[in-house]
């Protein structure tokens, strides 16, 4: 397996600088928490759709985003049926990193040429997309992406991007574009390592959406497999959270018999799930005042500013 997630995993409270957050700007005080407990990769495995409902109906995520290219869609698209109000996003892939599992470009190999590699699918890693993909074809298949899931009928609270591909400077543009345009929530907040966003944060609330104060990515670096030191980073990770809207993006993956076949048996990611589902971390998040939200309800009270 090619594990090309280095461009993400620094993404930890960075966020808006100044006297007022983003939070505080959407309606909420000066010294609210407010949390996105966000769990990516929906429809990749039968595993993450699993593992993100359960967290779901637990009451701790708040918010999912779903791979429009994975084969695992369609089983997502049914669980939604039967419950339409979940804050649903699209999990924008332009990288198909695991060797035996392999997606397609939604676009397709004659659209986007420089996204299909020597087998058609996406290539394995961001370098990679930014070698051979032009940011027309970035801008087509995020559209695609898009078209499938309102094809399908698959409500789209938000926009993310699977690897980080898309904050790449010679994307982050279309991204944004994109999002304002339809009018779909970005994942977008003020700076990350090595990259000030300033400027496309501002585009991205004068465009009418809203901005994140904070994107927290540290678990990514939590490779332990026992549950009970999992579950107590997380409790830490919220006693220490800001003032401000922070997502805290997880991987809600629940075993099963197939999924470490896919992913190299990377055991340290099922803490996220069981985590998900703890009665502590729902006590830590209950007893520290944090206020839970969803991408749905930050677009509501983007619209109702400056009204």
């Amino acid at each position: 397996m090619r594990t090309i997630i280095a461009i993400t995993l620094t993404l930890c409270f960075v966020g808006a600088t100044g006297a007022e957050t983003y939070a505080e700007r959407l309606g909420w005080g000066p010294k609210d928490r407010v949390l996105i407990i966000h769990s990516d990769d929906v429809g990749m495995s039968l595993a993450n759709n699993r593992g993100s409902a359960e967290a779901l109906e637990y009451g701790l995520v708040t918010s999912v985003s779903v791979m429009m290219p994975c084969p695992w869609v369609s089983d997502w698209l049914e669980y939604m049926k039967a419950h339409p109000d979940i804050d649903t996003g699209l999990h924008l892939a332009m990288t198909s990193e695991y060797d035996g599992y392999r997606w397609p470009p939604v676009a397709g190999k004659q659209i986007v040429p420089g996204l299909a590699d020597e087998h058609g699918c996406l290539p394995d890693n961001v370098g990679l997309v930014v070698k051979s993909a032009s940011a027309d074809e970035v801008e087509a298949e995020i559209r695609a992406q898009i078209d499938r899931a309102e094809t399908m009928g698959l409500p789209i609270t938000h926009l993310d991007s699977h690897m980080g591909a898309l904050f790449d400077p010679k994307y982050i543009g279309r991204f944004v574009k994109v999002g304002i345009e339809k009018q779909i929530p970005i994942i977008m907040r003020g700076a990350r390592p090595g990259q000030d966003l300033s400027e496309w944060a501002d585009k991205t609330w004068d465009g009418g959406l809203p901005v994140l104060d904070y994107v927290h990515t540290a678990s990514y670096n939590w490779k332990t497999t026992d549950l009970d030191e999992k579950a107590n980073l997380y409790i830490n990770a919220i006693r220490n959270l800001k003032p401000g809207v922070t997502e805290m993006i997880i991987h809600c993956t629940k075993p099963d018999d197939v999924i470490g076949v896919i992913n190299g048996n990377r055991d340290f990611l099922y803490g996220d799930y069981f985590s998900m589902i703890d009665d502590r971390v729902k006590r830590a998040i209950e007893d520290e005042g944090i206020i839970l939200t969803t991408w749905r309800e930050l677009k509501e009270r983007r619209d109702n500013v400056e009204k």
